[in-house]
């Protein structure tokens, strides 16, 4: 995405200085606008609406309600910039940790909203690196019926985007900013560090 103030932002992510509760800040603040740009395609209906006018046919979101999916946990961070957004949406759960050795990503938890299948389904997490979370993630949700998927993250990996866009070619891909490359240990460069560390203040 290329709007100045997600760029922006990003830059201030990635400085090292930037504390725990500016970052958790602006994660949510980014996560905002990128979902502003995500939904834009949502289908409208329009009902009769009485104005202190008039009465008018007014547009309103149609279909069932959106499902947002942060993968856990650094996913959360991105929560309520969304529901600011669209606050009765409703909101699953994917748990997700990698093996520090093989870095293969291992699922612990999950839980979305039934039924899916209507609904349109955004996943969050700040970072893609490897693409491995991503792609399990996504293969848990279609697993239970989601067809209709979108996914947010802050900066992502080429290595990484080239792996889900491939494992996953129906699937709608919003990213803050395309980094360099993986390192030798799979994080992302020039990147911002552990994400979900500094979202929370952990080492």
């Amino acid at each position: 995405m290329d709007h100045p103030l997600i760029q922006h932002k990003i830059s201030i992510l990635r400085n090292e200085t930037t504390g725990t509760n500016e970052f958790r800040k602006l994660v949510e603040e980014i996560a905002r606008l990128e979902g502003y740009e995500a939904l834009r395609d949502l289908p409208l209906e329009y009902e009769e609406t009485k104005t202190p006018i008039t009465t008018t046919l007014t547009p309103y979101i149609a279909g069932k309600k959106l499902c947002l999916v942060p993968i856990l946990r650094a996913g959360l961070g991105m929560v309520e910039g969304l529901l600011s957004l669209c606050p009765t949406a409703k909101v699953g759960f994917i748990g997700m940790y990698r093996d520090e050795e093989t870095k293969i990503p291992h699922e612990y938890y999950c839980k979305i909203p039934s039924p899916i299948e209507q609904r349109t389904i955004v996943c969050l997490d700040p970072m893609l690196a490897t693409g491995g979370s991503a792609c399990d993630a996504i293969e848990d949700i279609k697993k239970r019926g989601g067809k209709k998927i979108k996914f947010l993250c802050i900066i992502a990996a080429p290595e990484g985007l080239r792996k889900v866009t491939k494992e996953h070619p129906d699937v709608t891909f919003y990213v803050g900013h395309l980094d360099e490359k993986l390192n030798d240990n799979a994080y992302i460069v020039p990147g911002l560090g552990d994400a979900g560390d500094r979202i929370y203040g952990t080492k």
